[in-house]
C-alpha cells in the first residue's frame, strides 16, 4: 500500500493531482487497496470483464519502454527515473518510427522521399545520442 501513497505524493510534488486510477480486475488489487486509494483522493475505476484489448495500448508502451530503455539503464533514484521516462516519451512520440504509422512518429510526419538518384549520393546523416547513448536519433545534416 506504501507504493500507492508514494506515487500520489510524487504527483502532488510535481504540481499534479490524479482524479482517477484505472486498473484491471487482477486479484492482487484487494478491497484494502481500493479503500486506500479512495481515502487518498483518486476514484478507482476497474476495466471491463473479459475485455483483453482494453489495456493493450499501455501494456505495449510499457513493454517497449522496458525493452528499449529500462533493461539497459541503471536507475539511481526516483528523480532520475522521471527524467529518463520523460526523455523516452519525447523520443517515442517525436522520433521513433512506428510500424502502424508507416514508419512515422506520432508527432512527426515522414520526410518527403528523395526521387532523384543523384541526390542520394550526397546524403549526410548525423546521429544524436540521447540518455548517454541508450537511444539514438538520426537526422539529415543541413
Amino acid at each position: 500500500m506504501q507504493l500507492g501513497r508514494t506515487l500520489l505524493m510524487d504527483l502532488e510534488d510535481a504540481g499534479s493531482r490524479a482524479r482517477f486510477l484505472i486498473r484491471d480486475r487482477d486479484s492482487k488489487f484487494t478491497a484494502t487497496f481500493d479503500a486506500l486509494m479512495a481515502d487518498t483522493g483518486p476514484k478507482v475505476i476497474t476495466t471491463g470483464i473479459q475485455i483483453p484489448r482494453m489495456n493493450f495500448i499501455m501494456e505495449r508502451w510499457i513493454q517497449t519502454c522496458r525493452r528499449e530503455l529500462l533493461d539497459r539503464t541503471l536507475i539511481w533514484n526516483p528523480r532520475h527515473l522521471l527524467h529518463v521516462l520523460r526523455e523516452f516519451e519525447t523520443f517515442y512520440n517525436g522520433h521513433r518510427p512506428h510500424r502502424a504509422l508507416g514508419q512515422a512518429a506520432p508527432l512527426r510526419p515522414l520526410p518527403h522521399p528523395i526521387s532523384e538518384p543523384g541526390n542520394t549520393r550526397h546524403l549526410e546523416i548525423r546521429r544524436r545520442n540521447r540518455l548517454g547513448g541508450t537511444l539514438h536519433e538520426y537526422h539529415h545534416a543541413a
